[in-house]
């Protein structure tokens, strides 16, 4: 098969990791792969996985009638035959362009909290979670399938050795709690500030530990706010920010506690480190064999109560940071439950059978079905602009609160 894959972006962050990672395995099983995305950090990771880049712009409309061409011709003039768009912008373009213009199969996959209303029920999809799954199965999506998000179990490994990313931080023995995400408000900025709330808490209490945020974003400026406020608090270092890694296998490896959601969760209990999952309305939980099957059913996230995250997080945390012996059976567990259900192997394998089972279905875009996405597209374009002029912040992927998890 001829297979291109469409990452939403090159930013670093879990989906477009996930459409570099599985599409360099898919393309080891013997298919041929070409990413289509813009410039970015994660460029580099493709170019050592071996995958053929197509560039797009960095900055252009979304849905981009150029990006919609550049599928084309590549459909047309190389003839690849699935074009695999990540998020719904993605898997819209290449509904739109080659499937629509020239009879290519458009797959979709959808790591946020939602699918967007106007993808088309006839797209083929992949979700991340069972609980989306069914959600998107009773909606009319004709044709939906669960891979959850994989790691490279090989890359991402209890050998990696995180010793120099923790002396180059001045950290000696302290436990070392690590959060690896971008710096954004949907759905992170929450659970940063009530982390670094918490550890101003712990410092003040003579708890040892630290936290190291590592990431960029447009709220960064506010966390690190949140930080100074709780190094104040405690009267000395408690919360570090390293900024964006291309990288961060330095830092899960050097954690002795992993706070996150969705993939960077996963990666880092494949380091073998225990793991606290952040959500959002106060939301966290640590990863235990009781706690696993929300985080199975529903994603590596979660909601609260609404209340304020600090106190939940330190009642979650504190027994992780004074009992290094529950640190390692934690960990143990992380480990293997991502070597027996998450490799990048088993995901690239599921893949491909999303494409076979795509491909024979054959459904070419209806002009009914065309003429369907018109209306809710152009609703949710105009809705965005509004709150644009109106100055508040629009988010986008559909990670919002009320329609998280399904």
């Amino acid at each position: 098969m001829k297979i291109a894959v469409y990452a939403h972006s090159m930013e670093i962050g879990g989906s477009q990791m996930n459409a570099i990672e599985i599409g360099a395995a898919v393309q080891r099983l013997g298919h041929e792969v070409v990413l289509v995305a813009e410039p970015g950090p994660l460029l580099d990771v493709a170019r050592r996985l071996g995958l053929e880049h197509q560039p797009i712009p960095l900055h252009r409309r979304r849905p981009s009638f150029e990006v919609v061409a550049t599928l084309v011709r590549l459909a047309r003039r190389r003839g690849f035959g699935i074009f695999h768009g990540y998020e719904w912008v993605a898997a819209l373009e290449g509904y739109l362009g080659p499937a629509a213009v020239c009879g290519a199969t458009a797959v979709g996959t959808v790591m946020s909290s939602d699918v967007a209303p106007f993808l088309p029920r006839s797209l083929p999809l992949v979700v991340g979670t069972d609980a989306l799954r069914r959600t998107c199965l009773a909606r009319g999506y004709e044709l939906v399938r669960l891979l959850e998000p994989p790691v490279d179990v090989d890359a991402n490994s209890p050998d990696f050795d995180g010793s120099a990313f923790r002396a180059s931080l001045g950290i000696g023995s302290a436990p070392l709690v690590v959060v690896v995400c971008r710096l954004v408000p949907e759905l992170k900025r929450e659970g940063l500030l009530a982390a670094c709330r918490t550890f101003g808490e712990l410092g003040r209490e003579a708890v040892s530990a630290r936290l190291v945020i590592v990431g960029d974003g447009p709220a960064r400026a506010e966390v690190e706010a949140e930080a100074a406020r709780a190094n104040a608090r405690a009267g000395k270092p408690v919360v570090q920010l390293t900024g964006e890694l291309a990288d961060p296998r330095p830092a899960y490896a050097a954690a002795d506690v992993i706070l996150g959601m969705g993939g960077s969760a996963l990666r880092g209990m494949a380091f073998g480190k225990p793991l606290v999952v952040q959500g959002e309305l106060g939301f966290w939980q640590v990863c235990d064999p009781d706690s696993l099957a929300q985080f199975l059913d529903g994603g590596w996230y979660g909601l609260g109560d609404g209340s304020d995250g600090a106190p939940r997080l330190r009642a979650q945390l504190l027994p992780l940071l004074l009992d290094a012996e529950r640190r390692a059976a934690l960990g143990s567990f992380a480990r293997k439950l991502i070597v027996e259900r998450f490799s990048l192997r088993q995901a690239a394998r599921v893949q491909v059978s999303v494409y076979e089972e795509a491909l024979e279905r054959g459904r070419r875009p209806r002009v009914t079905e065309l003429a369907r996405i018109v209306f809710p597209l152009a609703r949710y374009k105009v809705g965005r602009r509004f709150q644009r002029l109106r100055g508040a912040a629009a988010a986008d992927d559909f990670n919002v609160i009320q329609k998280a998890g399904g």
